[in-house]
């Protein structure tokens, strides 16, 4: 599975679990209906508690991005239209990340830019 952990980035292991998931699903690495490792696994594989891992996992449930079964484990979710409150939450984050960048001196087309490179990206896979 296509998961990077840099252990010393400010960044919560969480979060970059999260985020290496989300970012492989979007890319088209894990389609719908690839099973995930287990928590015990990634856990093992990057030395970490499982409960970080659990946390991940929850988040991307949350989240409707994966889905769990008792005895069957975690497996990406097949998509879905996403959720006034989703959008809304997505647009959120969006608002935030753009906000960073403008903080940190980038220009609107720049920005622009930036955005257009990731859609890009996902619509090439």
């Amino acid at each position: 599975m296509p998961i990077i952990v840099d252990p010393f980035s400010t960044t919560p292991i969480f979060t970059q679990l999260h985020d290496s998931i989300v970012k492989a699903i979007a890319s088209g690495e894990l389609a719908p209906g690839t099973k995930l490792n287990s928590v015990r696994m990634v856990a093992a594989e990057f030395g970490i508690n499982p409960a970080t891992v659990k946390k991940a996992y929850d988040l991307l449930q949350e989240e409707g991005v994966v889905v769990t079964h008792p005895r069957e484990g975690t497996v990406v979710a097949r998509p879905t239209r996403a959720t006034a409150v989703q959008r809304k939450a997505i647009a959120a984050q969006v608002e935030t990340a753009l906000a960073l960048g403008k903080a940190q001196g980038m220009t609107p087309a720049q920005l622009a830019s930036a955005c257009s490179s990731v859609l890009a990206s996902f619509s090439a896979s």
